[in-house]
């Protein structure tokens, strides 16, 4: 059965999840109807036996005292009585053995009653007695066949009773678990269709180049918003493929007129095509300076966009020891320039990581530790495991950073409040590139509190291969 919508299904699904709980239901009533009628039953027949017991034992004390009296007296009307209560007697004896089934108390009393009826006065005192004391006794013993019938009976209900729980739990365990087996069986089929909307707005957040087919068949509503998500995929798509050429066409064609105005102000500044005055030299020093600021935004730029459209990352072994050196070959002219010098403390011969994208961060925080440490003081860098992870630390001295910008300072285009020590207004993009950078080696980046530095960011990636 296809179902249109969301509310179909829902509805579809309770209405499945209720019906062995409306069977349980049922038997339920049914079982305590039938229960109440047997404890009914039960306790009409218990008073109906002791009433029956009780009107023997009555009748059996007058038909004892009038048969005593007539046997003294002599009176006709003393032997009428006394056959009515023996009639009354044997009434109530015979409906009472009916429920005894071949009582040998009530074969015992019947012949007693016999001998009542043809009682005559002229018989021996003794033999009387003894009728009587046999009378008496076989209605004792009736009593007691009565008494083991009602327990007898009370047994029998009993394990009937207990035979009704039984068979009653298992089938509630068994619906139960049915409903169980409903819920669980209703439920996947409400969220599988939001589970794939869930892996499509995933793809679409890790930009995957293919997203899951749109579904054929679930609820209307679902699918819908799955298209949307589609067309929204596509549309991101196109926006992104323009940011990035945007960013790659605007980068490369401002390289070009800027490499002619700085040389243009190269060949000024060493006055080649003449001699300058002071005032002269120092507006040529302002555009150089410019120019040199454009070109670092150029190329964070370039860098970024790079960064952007590197979908996954390479992981391989990289040797520490060949990638710092190159790393401070490279950057050991900035270094002598602002009086830094590079303590390094590398407890790992190798690291497991993308090889471009650890270059970045080292080049990024080496960078932004140049620009706003304090000239003259050292910069820290290390480089350590902790349990599955692959720490690495670039501390340097300087002014603290705030908690409220250390919030926000990962952020693109944010830039911190402290001023450079080169006066170039940054781009706000270096640590935003070095976080990017760590997220998509599966790590992040934060900034820590040290004993032995003002700041410390420490850049932290999981170790998912074993040596």
């Amino acid at each position: 059965m296809q179902l249109g919508s969301l509310r179909q299904l829902t509805l579809v699904s309770f209405a499945l999840v209720l019906v062995p709980l409306v069977v349980l239901l049922w038997h339920s009533q049914i079982t305590l109807g039938r229960m109440g009628e047997i404890a009914t039953n039960e306790a009409e027949f218990s008073v109906a036996m002791v009433r029956r017991v009780n009107n023997l034992e009555s009748f059996s004390v007058d038909i004892e005292r009038l048969i005593r009296q007539y046997h003294v007296l002599d009176k006709p009307e003393l032997k009428e009585l006394s056959d009515k209560y023996v009639q009354r007697f044997t009434e109530s004896l015979g409906s009472l053995c009916v429920k005894l089934e071949n009582s040998q108390e009530c074969n015992v009393l019947s012949d007693r009653l016999t001998w009542f009826r043809s009682y005559d006065r002229l018989s021996d005192q003794l033999l009387l007695d003894a009728q009587l004391a046999e009378f008496r006794r076989a209605l004792t013993e009736l009593g007691a066949s009565v008494d083991s019938l009602l327990d007898d009976r009370i047994k029998q209900r009993q394990a009937y009773v207990s035979s009704v729980q039984q068979t009653q739990a298992w089938l509630t365990a068994l619906l139960v678990s049915i409903s169980l087996i409903l819920i669980i069986f209703g439920s996947q089929l409400i969220l599988r269709p939001v589970r794939k909307l869930e892996h499509v707005i995933q793809a679409i957040s890790l930009q995957e180049d293919e997203l899951p087919e749109i579904s054929n068949s679930g609820p209307k509503e679902l699918i819908l918003v799955e298209r949307k998500l589609h067309r929204l995929s596509d549309r991101l798509t196109q926006l992104e493929h323009l940011r990035h050429a945007l960013l790659r066409h605007a980068s490369h064609e401002l390289k070009t007129p800027l490499a002619s105005i700085k040389e243009g102000c190269s060949l000024l500044t060493e006055q080649v095509v003449g001699e300058l005055n002071d005032r002269q030299m120092e507006v040529m020093s302002l555009l150089n300076s410019s120019t040199d600021r454009l070109n670092t935004l150029i190329m964070q730029l370039l860098d970024y966009n790079l960064l952007l459209q590197q979908a996954k990352p390479d992981f391989q072994w990289l040797k520490t020891s060949a990638l710092m050196e190159d790393f401070i070959t490279d950057n050991r002219l900035a270094l002598q320039q602002n009086k830094h010098e590079l303590e390094t403390k590398i407890e790992l011969p190798q690291v497991y990581a993308d090889a471009h994208l650890f270059r970045r961060i080292l080049d990024n925080l080496l960078s932004n530790a140049i620009a706003h440490g304090s000239k003259g003081r050292p910069i820290n860098i290390k480089l350590y495991q902790e349990k599955h992870v692959q720490v690495l630390d670039v501390s340097n001295r300087g002014q603290k950073i705030s908690p409220e910008q250390r919030a926000i300072l990962f952020e693109p285009f944010n830039r911190g409040e402290g001023k450079r020590n080169d006066r170039i207004i940054g781009s706000g993009l270096g640590l935003s590139i070095v976080a990017d950078c760590a997220r998509m080696m599966r790590g992040k980046v934060e900034i820590v509190d040290v004993d032995y530095a003002d700041v410390c960011f420490r850049v932290s990636i999981p170790l998912t291969e074993k040596k």
